[in-house]
């Protein structure tokens, strides 16, 4: 049961991304397009609720799925089994989701 719980969390964790994805690379295409610089990109997303939205949403749905994806990867190729197994995919979840919402803090917090 747990593992079909988990393939539905990577398989709707995709679903959230995918346009996430798009979004990202239609911001950067425009951002490139159009010149922008650093600071010019910052002024415009610091202070800004939908942006931190957006990207924390990214953030906790590639988290989720990453650690998914890692936890099968370390059960088929190194081995790993019951709690050792959970527990590292929960501390790289949790890693991801540290690192990325500081960077979402970063560039939308005032």
């Amino acid at each position: 049961m747990t593992e079909l719980r988990l393939y539905m969390a990577q398989r709707l964790s995709a679903l959230v991304m995918a346009p996430l994805v798009l979004g990202h690379i239609a911001v950067m295409i425009y951002a490139i397009q159009g010149g922008l610089s650093a600071a010019e990109i910052l002024g415009r997303t610091q202070g800004s609720v939908l942006w931190a939205l957006f990207y924390g949403s990214f953030v906790i749905a590639v988290s989720v799925h990453a650690a998914i994806g890692l936890r099968t990867i370390l059960y088929e190729w190194a081995g790993m089994r019951g709690g050792v197994l959970n527990g590292v995919a929960l501390g790289i979840c949790a890693l991801l989701l540290a690192m990325g919402l500081q960077a979402v803090y970063a560039v939308t917090a005032t």
